[in-house]
């Protein structure tokens, strides 16, 4: 009886796969962000370029709100294929595929515009490419803003004024060592905690763009944004590997094609939010600190020379200063 119920279990699922594959997919991806964020609603607008594309075959729904964890969770998800998609800022997987290191270093790219001509181009196809071996089908890089540190109890204006503040960070080597280089302490916590951080004093400070520090309300607690303008890490749209491989050619076509599209999407709605929130932080009590930003840039020698020790990735970085 028991191996009867056994081949049945396995029929039904077996049935039940086949049954999924023929008909209407929904796949499911995550992020931390509230609806309104602009990485949530450039994953529904791919969603609704796929089901066009497919007719209906395909769509997406996003959870967002940490609803399916951490950045850190749903990345392990999206590799065992329990979720077909996530979108996570690239920091959280340094660890997981090197190429992704180079466009979290520190100072990097010299603008907003620059930060984009590099990753649409060969440098950008070449660092999705490398998640692959690891379990993941890098898709496109959405904006992250220019990450700055904002304080709760005073400003910061040069490197000096940095040190011995307890700063929380991504969980992320690299992250880690940037902060140290500054003279900081960094403290590596989820992002869902750092409201609670800042207000208990845990932490002294914090440190992202303009939209995070807005919709994370972040502002209430740390009043002063410093524009260190460190980082312009981007965001990564990850694919299961393992979902992946069981769609078609012109599936796995399609799906790229809403992802580029939905770049274009997310960066108007981008630069609409960092101006909006901007105007509510600034209306909310936040000041705005300019910065010493060559103090802190001259710091960073010891980050580069720790994280970048393959040649293939430093010539990665001549290559990013090449670009024009």
């Amino acid at each position: 009886m028991p191996t009867r119920l056994n081949f049945l279990k396995t029929f039904v699922a077996t049935a039940s796969v086949f049954a999924l594959t023929a008909h209407a997919t929904e796949f499911r991806s995550s992020d931390i962000h509230p609806d309104d964020y602009p990485t949530v609603q450039a994953v529904r607008h791919m969603g609704e370029e796929l089901s066009k594309a497919t007719n209906g075959k395909h769509s997406i729904k996003v959870f967002a709100k940490s609803a399916l964890g951490q950045e850190k969770d749903t990345i392990e998800q999206t590799k065992l294929g329990a979720l077909a998609m996530t979108r996570v800022n690239v920091a959280p997987m340094n660890n997981i595929c090197a190429a992704t290191m180079v466009p979290t270093m520190p100072f990097l790219f010299r603008s907003t515009e620059h930060m984009r001509k590099v990753l649409d181009g060969p440098i950008g196809e070449e660092i999705l490419k490398d998640c692959e071996p690891q379990g993941f089908v890098g898709l496109a890089f959405y904006d992250s803003g220019a990450r700055s540190i904002y304080t709760v109890k005073k400003p910061i204006k040069t490197l000096a004024d940095a040190k011995g503040l307890k700063v929380r960070v991504q969980q992320s080597d690299l992250w880690v060592s940037l902060l140290e280089a500054m003279g900081a302490n960094a403290t590596p916590m989820p992002y869902g905690e750092v409201y609670t951080a800042l207000k208990t004093g845990l932490v002294d400070a914090a440190e992202n763009n303009y939209p995070s520090y807005e919709s994370s309300r972040h502002f209430e607690v740390a009043k002063y944004y410093n524009k260190t303008e460190h980082s312009m890490a981007p965001e990564i749209l990850l694919f299961s590997k393992k979902v992946w491989d069981t769609l078609s050619a012109d599936e796995q076509k399609q799906i790229r094609a809403a992802a580029k599209e939905s770049v274009v999407y997310m960066r108007k709605l981008w630069d609409e939010r960092e101006t909006k929130s901007l105007a509510i932080v600034k209306a909310g009590g936040a000041e705005i600190v300019d910065v010493d930003k060559a103090s802190f840039q001259a710091a960073m020698k010891p980050v580069y020379d720790k994280f970048l020790k393959d040649p293939k990735l430093q010539d990665m970085v001549k290559r990013i200063n090449a670009v024009k």
